[in-house]
Formats: structure tokens, C-alpha cells, sequence
């Protein structure tokens, strides 16, 4: 009804625009003019329609402006949020970037240290080794020249010089390897004091007659084939057991285990002692001996040498009985390892009867004989 009043109304106004009105009437007759209340009223209803399209545009736009800006609102708060979680993953990417880059710097710190603790280490090691290698060149030069010019039969005197003279020397000579005094020789003495000279006339070793064992011979001849220290052959076993347990078999049984330990490691020192400078021994002492009571044995000898059983271990005075037994293994063991490392050039013969002879010293001096530097 709205629309067709308007329309009626739109209508009217045109006709009462037609600049030359003109009344009818139907049916053929004229009409008289309009009356000037008749034209105010069209004019009020001109104007009304006008405010009414204008209000109705400006609901419409401001409708239409409210709708964008609802929508623009949303958009800004969904950028607003992707901002804000955009921010927070950045945030923390730069977090563990930081950390990442602080656990790298602490890890290459780490591992230059490292590098640079092990390269010492390194270092020090090529100099120790080298040390070691030029000592042991040394020592392996010295013992060739000792090995390749003396033989059981006519041993090197310039490199024994306790073998200086004396018939009584001939019979019992040592090979160094271990570190010990270079004398351990001398006339034999007997229990009941010094013997007349013809009872210690012993026979030069040159006119010695002797024959070969052939059960010993092939028990050398097998472990030669491939020497070792090692105790399961049958040559070393029989030598453990005929010679060697017995030479170094003392009172104080665990200290002679010690003693036998470090002459089949070869870290056995033997030393002579000043009678001079000898230390007053105390109490707490007294199980390292003193300069009057050998360690070994126990008994009250007057004691010109110790030993050490290692390089940290403590001091043992021995007596001259006692030392001559640890020497005799020790050139025992000496021996066999040149044989092992292939020093010794003689042929298997010659190897058998050195050993042969650093067997009777140990017999011997087990047997309480030994030598003096007296002459």
C-alpha cells in the first residue's frame, strides 16, 4: 500500500508539474481551477516522499557500512591472532636458536679442549717412547756386543772384569741383565771358615768333561723351536722345579714370592750399600732387614746390598748368601730372553751348555756357596 501511495503520489506531482494545467471533467465537461489548498498538499507529499527515500538510502548505506565494518573487524582480529602466533613462533625459534648456538660453542669448547689434553698427553707419550726407544737401542747394542764375543768357554774378560784371573772364577762367571752390582764373585768359603788354598782348587772349565742329556737336550731343543717365558713347556717347568723354586725359596716365603715375581718381570734392582752411610733401622723397619739382618733369610748377616721390587716398592737388605741366589736366577732369565729375542747367535749346542751352567749356579748357590769381591 506504502508503494502505490507513492506512486499515486509520485503521479500527482507530475501532473501538477504540467506547466499549463488544465481541468477536465468526465463525461466532456470542463473543471474549474485547483484550489491553493489542493496544491500544498501535493507539495507536503512531495517533500515526505523525498525525506523517506533519503531516510531509507541512509539506513540502507549505513547498514551496508556497518556490515563491511563487522567485517573488517573480524579480519583484523584473524590477522591480529595470526600476527600474535606468527610472533610466538618466532620468538621461539630465536630462543632455540640461541640455545642451539650456546650448546654448539660449549661443545666446540669442549671437544678443542679435548683435542688439546689428548695432544699433551700425545706429545708427552712420542717423547717417553722415544726416550725408551733410544735407551733400549742402547742396551740392545750393549748386550749384542756382550752375546756375540763371549761363549761359555772363553767368556769376554773386559766385559766381565770379575772374571779378572783367579782359577776359582773360571767356574762360576754371570751374564748381567739385571741391574745389580758388576761383582759377584770371590773364593768359596766353607762353614767352618776360610779353607787351605789347595781345598778350593777348582778344575779350569776348559778341561771340564761333561756329557749331554738327551731327555734335557730335547726338552731344549722343543722349547727353542718357539721360546717363551711362559711356565707349560717341559724345559722351563723342569727348571722351574729343579732350580728355580728351590734358589729363591727363603724363610719369609712371601717376600721370596715377591722376589721371584720381579726377577720373570725384570724389575728386580740390586744395589750395593755404603757401610759407611749404612741407616740406623727401626723398629717399624725391621721386615725390610737391616744392615745386619738380611730380609730374606732372616738371619743376622752383615748386609752389603738391597733390593727394590719395582720402582715404588720399598728397600731389602740381603745378605751376600741371599744375593747370590737372586743373581744366578736373574742370569738365568737373562740369558733365555736374549735366546728369545734372538740375540744369542751360537748354534743350539752351545745355547744348551750356557744353560746347563747358569743351572749349576743356581745349584750351587743354593746350596750356600758363593762368591766375594775379596781376593
Amino acid at each position: 500500500e506504502l508503494e502505490a501511495n507513492k506512486s499515486g503520489q509520485a503521479n500527482c506531482g507530475l501532473v501538477d508539474l504540467d506547466p499549463e494545467p488544465e481541468s477536465r471533467v468526465e463525461g466532456g465537461g470542463q473543471a474549474g481551477p485547483p484550489s491553493g489548498r489542493g496544491h500544498g498538499d501535493l507539495s507536503r507529499l512531495r517533500s515526505s516522499s523525498l525525506e523517506i527515500k533519503e531516510k531509507e538510502i541512509r539506513e540502507k548505506g549505513s547498514e551496508i557500512l556497518r556490515e563491511q565494518l563487522d567485517a573488517a573487524k573480524k579480519e583484523l582480529k584473524l590477522k591480529d591472532k595470526e600476527c600474535e602466533r606468527l610472533s610466538q613462533v618466532r620468538n621461539q625459534l630465536e630462543q632455540e636458536l640461541e640455545e642451539l648456538t650456546a650448546s654448539l660453542f660449549e661443545e666446540a669448547h669442549k671437544m678443542v679442549h679435548e683435542a688439546n689434553v689428548k695432544q699433551a698427553a700425545a706429545e708427552k707419550q712420542l717423547k717417553e717412547a722415544q726416550g725408551k726407544i733410544d735407551v733400549l737401542q742402547a742396551e740392545v747394542t750393549a748386550l749384542k756386543a756382550l752375546v756375540l764375543t763371549s761363549t761359555p768357554s772363553s767368556p769376554n774378560r773386559q766385559l766381565h772384569p770379575q772374571l779378572q784371573s783367579s782359577g776359582t772364577r773360571g767356574a762360576y762367571k754371570h751374564v748381567g741383565g739385571h741391574i745389580r752390582n758388576k761383582s759377584a764373585s770371590g773364593a768359596f768359603p766353607s762353614s767352618l771358615g776360610k779353607p787351605e788354598p789347595s781345598s778350593v782348587s777348582v778344575q779350569p772349565v776348559a778341561k771340564e768333561d761333561r756329557e749331554m742329556d738327551s731327555v734335557l737336550y730335547a726338552e731344549f731343543l722343543m722349547w727353542k723351536e718357539n721360546p717363551s717365558l711362559e711356565r707349560s713347556s717341559a724345559f722351563l717347568s723342569r727348571i722351574y722345579r729343579e732350580d728355580i723354586g728351590p734358589c729363591l725359596s727363603f724363610t719369609r716365603s712371601e717376600l721370596s714370592q715377591l722376589v721371584q715375581s720381579a726377577v720373570e718381570n725384570n724389575s728386580l734392582t740390586v744395589e750395593p750399600v755404603a757401610m759407611s752411610a749404612l741407616p740406623m733401622v727401626k723398629a717399624s723397619a725391621i721386615e725390610c732387614g737391616g744392615p745386619k739382618k738380611c730380609a730374606l733369610s732372616g738371619m743376622s748377616r752383615l748386609c752389603r746390598h738391597r733390593i727394590k721390587l719395582g720402582d715404588k716398592g720399598s728397600y731389602y737388605y740381603i745378605s751376600p748368601s741371599s744375593r747370590a741366589r737372586i743373581t744366578a736366577v736373574c742370569n738365568f732369565f737373562t740369558y733365555i730372553r736374549y735366546i728369545q729375542q734372538g740375540l744369542v747367535r751360537h748354534d743350539a749346542e752351545q745355547m744348551f751348555w750356557e744353560v746347563m751352567r747358569l743351572r749349576r749356579e743356581m745349584t750351587v748357590a743354593k746350596l750356600g756357596f758363593y762368591l766375594t769381591d775379596e781376593g
